[in-house]
């Protein structure tokens, strides 16, 4: 029991007041018959009294997605729902996808998730935290990030975005025509890696390559027997610096099913596509096959839209202004008249394209995968006497020269008038 005495000055007597006594938990009056007191609540602040948060406008911080998602009913009212616990945890993750250590391990449907939401983001598209955040995804989900990849013609693409290129793993399918890459550029070298042990489909086709940079490609086949020995089908048609000595190289591809050596620097093409069917058992098709056709290849995987991404803001950039062009500002600057004859252009004449070789090579169905060639003692003192042969066997049934017309009267008048 507590006693508690209470003075009360409303009337300004110092005589006792009431008596409170608590007991069990309740207050009551001592010797009344009134059971329980009504206290007026206690405030802490007054009712006036608020709170306002002041940001600096030097502080960066990103504002926070309200924690609702707003959609209408069937009668076409505003309804207010609450965001789940695991999209709010998931929309953190995403907004600090760059402090994640690692994600091995973590579900792929929830990773798909939120890969889709630091893209939306564009967290990836950040100069120095974006590399960073896509490594995490790369090496924990292989193929599911990018299967295949088509970067046909998006050679500023390739060279803006390169090492985020190079950070893919598990590719099936790449296809770089038409990027004018080059024997020395750093991707020919990657493709020799072990990150690319996974890919069936090569397309390199018009990319300025010659023997020596199939030299480099291929060199992990030939002596250590690993990088692009899974490759089934590869394509290197317009690289006129591949010779018959570069396709030699390409040969150690045991498992190709499809090769396209079109309008390369092959002379010999009988010899050629003899050699290949020995050495591969690849037959010369007489149509166009439609493995090669450009629609063939097309990216896919979760990092789809992020190439599209990744392409807009390069074309954005580079994106040339509206200014006048320089023949009709010289024209203007001299007062000529677009439609004088001195102000045309001439036509020039262009010379006609080569006709072309159509050299591609597959597979019959149910053919078997020629086995491995071993190295026999003394096999190569022998084959290069066949080669050596064969060599001469060609220069003696090269066709005959032609017998040198003779001039006529006229063509010498012709020719002294000079």
């Amino acid at each position: 029991m507590f006693r508690m005495s209470h003075f009360s000055d409303l009337q300004g007597s110092e005589d006792s007041g009431p008596v409170y006594v608590r007991e069990k938990g309740r207050l009551s009056v001592a010797g009344s018959h009134c059971p329980r007191v009504k206290t007026p609540p206690v405030r802490l602040f007054s009712k006036g009294f608020s709170v306002e948060l002041c940001v600096r406008q030097g502080d960066a911080c990103k504002p926070k997605e309200k924690p609702f998602v707003f959609t209408y009913t069937e009668q076409g009212s505003l309804r207010y729902s609450a965001k789940s616990l695991f999209t709010l945890a998931l929309d953190l993750i995403a907004d600090n996808i760059q402090h994640v250590d690692s994600l091995l391990g973590f579900p792929e449907q929830v990773a798909e998730r939120l890969f889709t939401a630091a893209e939306s983001r564009q967290q990836f598209c950040h100069p120095h935290s974006g590399l960073a955040a896509l490594r995490k995804f790369t090496e924990a989900y292989g193929d599911l990030m990018l299967s295949s990849l088509c970067l046909r013609s998006k050679y500023l693409l390739v060279s803006e975005k390169m090492e985020e290129i190079k950070s893919f793993q598990g590719l099936h399918v790449l296809d770089l025509s038409c990027c004018k890459l080059g024997d020395e550029h750093e991707l020919i070298a990657h493709l020799s890696s072990e990150a690319m042990d996974s890919l069936r489909e090569l397309y390199l086709k018009d990319n300025c390559l010659s023997d020596i940079g199939v030299r480099k490609m291929t060199a992990p086949v030939r002596v250590l027997h690993r990088g692009l020995g899974k490759l089934s089908l590869l394509d290197v048609s317009c690289n006129p610096g591949i010779t018959e000595k570069g396709l030699s190289f390409l040969l150690g591809f045991k498992e190709l099913r499809f090769l396209d050596i079109s309008d390369t620097g092959v002379q010999d093409s009988v010899f050629t596509c003899k050699k290949i069917q020995t050495r591969t058992g690849l037959v010369q098709s007489k149509k166009p096959l439609p493995q090669f056709d450009e629609s063939s290849c097309r990216t896919e995987g979760w990092a789809e839209q992020l190439f599209r991404q990744w392409d807009d803001l390069v074309m954005s950039a580079i994106k040339p202004k509206k200014t006048l062009p320089s023949r009709t500002a010289a024209q203007h600057f001299y007062g000529k008249d677009k439609g004088t004859p001195e102000a045309e252009t001439p036509m020039l004449y262009e010379t006609p394209a080569a006709p072309t070789k159509h050299l591609q090579f597959y597979r019959p169905e149910g053919a078997p995968n020629p086995p491995p060639a071993v190295p026999q003692p003394g096999h190569y003192p022998g084959k290069r006497l066949k080669e050596d042969k064969h060599v001469s066997d060609r220069g003696s049934s090269q066709p005959a020269k032609k017998p040198r017309v003779a001039l006529t009267a006229d063509d010498w008048d012709l020719l002294n008038s000079y």
